[in-house]
């Protein structure tokens, strides 16, 4: 009922970066809290960062200082820019959201993902 479709993931050296987007779609009423996790090979999904409706952010500690999160509201989009990539950031990067529907159903949903790869 809600898709999460993110786009901008790609091969980049290190030092390099890279925006992910994700937009959100369907019979959307709200959008609560808005996210980034990753999963590298042979490791759980972990959270990179998460974005309130008012624009509260947490970040992992590995990657406070380099990525930065953020949201549109208006477009049910949320970013993530990531700056100074290092190898250890390779994985595949997956969207979610969580809020309610216009039914009054609370949902939450996740993206595809998308793959990130730092390597020179």
């Amino acid at each position: 009922q809600v898709q999460l479709v993110e786009s901008g993931g790609g091969l980049v050296q290190p030092g390099g970066s890279l925006r992910l987007s994700c937009a959100a779609s369907g019979s959307i009423f709200s959008i609560n809290a808005m996210g980034w996790y990753r999963q590298a090979p042979g490791k759980q999904r972990e959270l990179v960062a998460a974005i309130t409706s008012g624009g509260s952010t947490n970040y992992a500690d590995s990657v406070k200082g380099r990525f930065t999160i953020s949201r549109d509201n208006a477009k049910n989009t949320v970013y993530l820019q990531m700056n100074s990539l290092k190898p250890e950031d390779t994985a595949v990067y997956y969207c979610n959201a969580g809020g309610s529907l216009v039914s009054g159903t609370e949902f939450g949903s996740w993206g595809q993902g998308t793959q990130v790869t730092v390597s020179s």
